[in-house]
């Protein structure tokens, strides 16, 4: 990844999405301005540096910036918790330091105490996951509410994001397709900052942009997110559509990891569909699961 250009690009595209209204500015020239959003010398303003230093800043040399200048860049370009870390992540990427989270080594096998917290979580849907959006482990619920994700030749190894943009049979598994194509590429986005040098995130990424039009123009906004809890909607070939809630925990102990499980509230529909799909899981022959990418 080319530090300087995802810099220059980040902060350009995020300049571009406030209005001097927006960032408390009198908007002088009317109708007449040329740029969408700020102007440099107003986000230099609003952050307190030179117009010369903020350009530099924007040409992607953010090496030498002190984290309050960071930080006051953030603050006037109003990004949030996800943009905050993800500026930060480049420019100590810039300065050839780990960023704050790194990324765990995608041969590493998922420890066996976490496959026993998986394997005990008999009545909810659950995965573990490193940033490049690899299944590394599954429960059987969870490998039931995904089948399509196990029976497609275009999801080996096992790929969120490979399965989303080039297994056609996605737009139907997943019904609110502009939000998953969002939330996977905003993923993707803020795995590259905190990882730049992972050689399989770049071969990754490198695939969906040349084999993907709608993955293409989706990483050309830099968009990224954290993505810890929410709903999230299926439509399931054997059980119909089913929207579940989610909890996405980073695990500390083991940085890259991240579990991701899903749960109804009883006596709701959704929950209703959930003992479905657990009753459709008892009657479907298990795989064994594996160490590394979980493979069909």
């Amino acid at each position: 990844m080319d530090t300087a250009h995802e810099i220059r690009e980040f902060l350009a595209t995020r300049r571009a999405k406030i209005t001097p209204q927006q960032a408390g500015l009198p908007a002088f020239g009317g109708g007449s301005r040329r740029v969408p959003g700020l102007r440099r010398e107003e986000v230099a303003l609003l952050a307190g540096v030179s117009i010369d230093y903020y350009v530099r800043l924007e040409r992607g040399r953010l090496a030498g910036a002190s984290e309050e200048v960071l930080d006051a860049v953030c603050r006037a370009l109003r990004l949030d918790e996800a943009e905050r870390a993800h500026l930060h992540d480049l420019a100590a990427a810039q300065r050839r330091r780990p960023p704050r989270r790194a990324a765990r080594r995608s041969k590493e096998p998922v420890p066996a105490s976490l496959r026993r917290v998986l394997d005990s979580m008999t009545g909810s849907p659950a995965f573990i996951r490193n940033g490049r959006l690899d299944i590394l482990a599954v429960n059987p619920l969870g490998r039931a509410l995904y089948a399509p994700l196990f029976t497609t030749a275009a999801s080996r190894p096992v790929n969120i994001a490979r399965f989303r943009f080039l297994d056609s049979t996605s737009r139907s598994f997943f019904p609110d397709w502009a939000a998953s194509v969002n939330t996977t590429v905003s993923l993707l986005r803020t795995e590259a900052g905190r990882a730049p040098g992972d050689a399989e995130l770049t071969g990754l990424i490198g695939e969906l942009v040349t084999r993907s039009d709608e993955f293409r123009a989706a990483w050309a906004k830099h968009n990224v997110r954290l993505h810890h809890t929410g709903r999230k909607s299926f439509r399931h070939p054997a059980v119909g559509e089913i929207t579940l809630d989610f909890y996405a925990m980073e695990m500390p102990a083991h940085p890259g990891l991240t579990l991701t499980a899903y749960s109804a509230e009883p006596g709701t529909p959704e929950h209703d569909a959930l003992c479905l799909l657990a009753s459709w899981a008892a009657t479907t022959q298990e795989q064994p699961d594996q160490e590394g990418p979980v493979r069909p």
